[in-house]
This record gives structure tokens, sequence and C-alpha cells, in this order.
């Protein structure tokens, strides 16, 4: 008996590779479209949880002292920590959000990987001094903590150790040359570097409302327009993959 097999689309057997060896935090075996976009609703939701729960308080100040008054005590009870009941709100309600994240991937025995770990342990630390000392700005910090962190084990691992660990993560699924890999490092090191740096900009010079907003729409499209960005570049230099 003949069996006929499809033919293989360009670049499936290179996106079925990299999702099988990084293990990616949303098992998709039969719909990659679907497992895909709950792995990136997944990852947000810490930052969908702490925009909405921060514009609802904001929009209805009264129910927010109420509810900050009876889940985390009296932290509305001066008129000068009023503005600080949002952010403390949203706080706490973000850390619960990552706390589920992280709880969910480990019951579904995913991998988690060490950035989700590393942004976990940071917002459940900078957070919850946050909302124990009822102040913004430990909170603000922690994007700019993220991404220095980023920068610092990109930068390291190439400067001290000599690896390029963009390289090392996806050499196997994407051919690019060396002189590519290092460009493309220094690049994301230098890009987490000035993302930092734009949110204590936005945290000191602007109120908590921009920052808030920034935080939600203005880091995440500036990545998302830098990784297309990045993915031209890499495209231009992918080596044509080898028959033999």
């Amino acid at each position: 008996m003949v069996v006929k097999t499809r033919a293989q689309p360009p670049f499936e057997h290179l996106a079925g590779r990299a999702h099988l060896r990084s293990n990616s935090l949303v098992k998709m075996p039969t719909d990659p479209v679907r497992g895909l976009n709950l792995k990136i609703l997944l990852d947000l939701l810490p930052v969908v949880v702490f925009f909405a729960v921060f514009r609802l308080a904001k929009a209805a100040p009264q129910v927010a002292h109420a509810w900050a008054g009876a889940l985390l005590g009296s932290v509305a009870a001066a008129d000068a920590a009023s503005d600080i009941v949002p952010v403390i709100l949203a706080t706490a309600c973000a850390i619960v959000a990552t706390l589920i994240q992280v709880s969910w991937l480990l019951l579904r025995r995913a991998t988690v990987t060490a950035s989700v770990w590393l942004s976990a342990a940071l917002i459940v630390v900078f957070g919850g001094l946050t909302v124990w000392l009822h102040n913004e700005w430990f909170i603000k910090w922690k994007p700019t903590l993220l991404y220095w962190a980023f920068a610092a084990v990109l930068g390291g691992g190439h400067w001290i150790w000599k690896r390029n660990l963009l390289g090392a993560l996806f050499s196997s699924e994407l051919q690019l040359p060396q002189a590519a890999w290092d460009r493309l490092l220094i690049a994301w090191t230098g890009f987490f570097l000035v993302l930092g740096c734009l949110n204590l900009v936005v945290a000191y010079r602007f109120s908590t409302e921009t920052w808030v907003n920034f935080k939600t729409f203005g880091l995440l499209g500036l990545t998302f327009a830098y990784s297309i960005t990045t993915g031209i570049y890499m495209a231009r230099h992918l080596k044509a993959p080898s028959n033999g």
C-alpha cells in the first residue's frame, strides 16, 4: 500500500523543531495558531490584569477604596494616600495573576522559562513591597530591573563568558552567520538597556496614569516593533539549508 505524504510548507519544519526544542509555555498538539494565541495571552496575563484593575479603580474610586480597605487594610484612610489605591489594587491583582500563571504551567508540567521565573520573582518582591509599604515606586522600578537583567545576561554572556546566548538558543533553528548573531545580541542588549531607561524617564517625569499606559502599550509596542525589525534583518541573513 502506498501512503502519500503531504508536502511540508516552507519553514514548517523549523517551527516544529523550535517548538519542541524550546518546550514552550503552552503545548500546541493539534492547533498551533490557537496554542500560540493562548501562550501570548498567558504571558501577558499579569500585564493585562494590572492595566484593567488600575483603570477600573480610577473609574470607580469609592469602590476601589472600599475594596482596598476590605482586602488590604486601611490603605486609603488618609486623603494623601488616595492616589495610591489604584496602583496598590492593580499590583495586588497582578501578583495573584502571576502566581496563577506559574501554578498553571507547573500543574500542566510545562517548562517555565527563566524569563517567566525572573519576572514572577520581581513582581512578587517589588509588587509586595508596593502593597506593604504603600509606595508605588517599587512596582514602577520592576520593568526597568527586568529589562536590565535581560541586558546583563546577554551582555555578560558575550563579553565575560564569550558566549552568544541568542545563537546558542536559536542556531539549530535559524542558520545565521556568526557575525549576524553577534550584531543581534548587541542590538538586543542595547534595546533592553534603552527600554529600562525609558521606563524610568516616564515614571519620574509623568503621572502614574501615563506610566501605566506606557508600561502596557508603549513598552510592548516598542518590543513588538523591534522584534519585527530584527526579524527582517535575520531573514536577510538566513543561510540556505543544506541538502546533505
